[in-house]
């Protein structure tokens, strides 16, 4: 299995590329002069930064860190679009969280789509906070099938920034229609709550 190993990221972060309606979900790391990126899908992300939002609350209520873990920020500070070039190494399938209690830092495991024929639970999201280091090696159970993995371990503090920037990138999306609640689309929107036929909002 092909491995995208970034054990301290300069950033690590989600981003897209295209227009509200047609965007692309990418999830990037950068060290130094290296640069990984991979799509997702946007439930993906959102998943992703709840369940990191989960782990961190989680050892902060156990207590298991030893230094303090940093409260949610009010908004990202970093803002930047997604660093160039933008090269798509695969399409996420599995991920996996977990918590490395010797480094005291949360690990993310991201998996390629699992081949044809193979069973994948897309969104095997978990937390582990044993002492055994769990980055070391890929779940084995997660992934599947899958040929790359990209592995990211961040600190606490990076990990509420991601959060913090996903939650505002997924909800900057289409607005939702009234009615329906479906995304509303640029060049109008026909609510099956009014049979097919358009109506005013107002």
């Amino acid at each position: 299995m092909l491995v995208h190993r970034f054990d301290s990221p300069d950033r690590f972060v989600a981003g897209t590329v295209g227009q509200p309606g047609e965007r692309t979900f990418f999830l990037q790391a950068r060290q130094g002069n290296r640069i990984t990126s991979v799509a997702c899908e946007k439930q993906q992300v959102s998943i992703l930064a709840e369940h990191l939002t989960t782990v961190l609350n989680e050892v902060v209520v156990r207590g298991i860190a030893t230094a303090p873990v940093p409260e949610a920020p009010a908004q990202a500070a970093d803002t930047d679009p997604l660093d160039a070039p933008i090269t798509e190494e695969f399409r996420v399938g599995d991920m996996t969280l977990s918590w490395d209690s010797n480094q005291e830092r949360i690990v993310i495991e991201l998996f390629s789509t699992a081949a044809p024929g193979a069973e994948e639970d897309e969104f095997a999201l978990g937390a582990d906070d044993d002492d055994e280091d769990e980055g070391d090696e890929p779940d084995e159970q997660a992934g599947v099938g899958a040929s790359e993995v990209f592995i990211v371990t961040i600190t606490p503090g990076d990990a509420r920034e991601f959060v913090v920037r996903a939650e505002a990138l997924v909800s900057a999306g289409r607005p939702p229609c009234p009615f329906c609640l479906q995304p509303l689309e640029p060049e109008g929107h026909i609510c099956p709550r009014a049979n097919g036929y358009r109506r005013p909002l107002f």
